[in-house]
């Protein structure tokens, strides 16, 4: 696989999406796997040490909100991105060309897997013709058994980049469509709040059928206190704050403690129930 990004230019380009607007540490990887259409996503142990040094060159600065950093440039980072505009662009077209050899490989795996199945077939095919035995029933079976697997593996390979992306992105676009129903008839700041209460609530139990939790019900152990985020006057971009804290704070308990296979079967069954409830909220009735 070619390098994604040469040496020290991870580093200008960190600048640059610091240079849009004010980020947290999974928003940054979360936009380099979307500037890279899923083909490329770095680790937080790529990007949390670079935006560390970034900070100790005074070239960005951070601020905490709801418990996680929040990281801005400053404007000594301005004026070393602009001093390397000419540089930048480089980096842009770069990226371009990388994107382009990574889906050049895919492409590459997705043709040799195509061409490999053909080879299988065709030489499947040679051999009954030449061995018309008892035999030949079952070399056809695992023939076309070979066939469907490699095709299912060729699909996966066309597609996994892209999927997650494209649902993910669907159901921001759903919940954001609703969001912005709320906000029509003024009536978002109750929604937020119902919406906040939900997701609080549904890790401590519950089925998709179950009473909205009371805000006086105890909580489990660690049960993220979400009250206290501030209502910014814009209810979609409020929401997706929500929801980047809510994913943020999963994948932190999943880093720190592991995944068992009861606990992510257990996990899925939580996520469904939290889904069915927000759905079930932003499409109900309006108060």
């Amino acid at each position: 696989m070619p390098p994604v990004f040469a040496h020290g230019r991870l580093r200008l380009y960190l600048l640059k999406l610091l240079d849009e607007a004010p980020r947290h540490g999974y928003e940054v990887i979360r936009l380099l796997e979307e500037r890279f259409h899923g083909l490329y996503a770095p680790s937080a142990g790529t990007v949390y040490p670079r935006l560390a040094k970034l900070e100790a060159e005074g070239l960005v600065t951070h601020a905490t909100e709801g418990g996680r950093k929040v990281y801005s440039i400053t404007d000594a980072g301005r004026a070393e991105l602009a001093g390397r505009g000419d540089e930048l662009a480089d980096l842009e077209q770069e990226i371009r060309e990388s994107v382009s050899e990574l889906a050049a490989e895919i492409r590459d795996d997705v043709r040799g897997a195509a061409g490999k199945l053909r080879s299988e077939m065709r030489a499947a095919a040679s051999e009954t013709r030449t061995h018309r035995t008892t035999s030949w029933q079952e070399q056809a079976r695992r023939a076309k058994e070979e066939s469907r697997k490699a095709r299912e593996e060729a699909k996966r390979a066309r597609h996994q980049a892209e999927e997650a992306r494209d649902t993910a992105r669907r159901e921001m676009q759903r919940i954001a469509q609703q969001v912005q129903d709320h906000i029509a008839t003024g009536e978002w700041p109750s929604a937020l709040s119902d919406l906040t209460g939900r997701l609080s609530g549904l890790f401590g139990g519950g089925t998709p059928n179950a009473a909205r939790p009371s805000r006086t019900e105890p909580e489990p152990p660690g049960a993220p206190a979400w009250e206290d985020v501030p209502a910014s006057g814009d209810a979609a971009r409020d929401l997706e704050r929500l929801l980047d804290r809510f994913r943020d704070d999963i994948r932190d308990a999943a880093r720190d403690h592991g995944v068992t296979a009861s606990q992510l079967s257990e996990a899925r069954r939580h996520l469904s129930t939290a889904a069915a409830h927000i759905a079930a909220l932003l499409r109900g009735p309006r108060d």
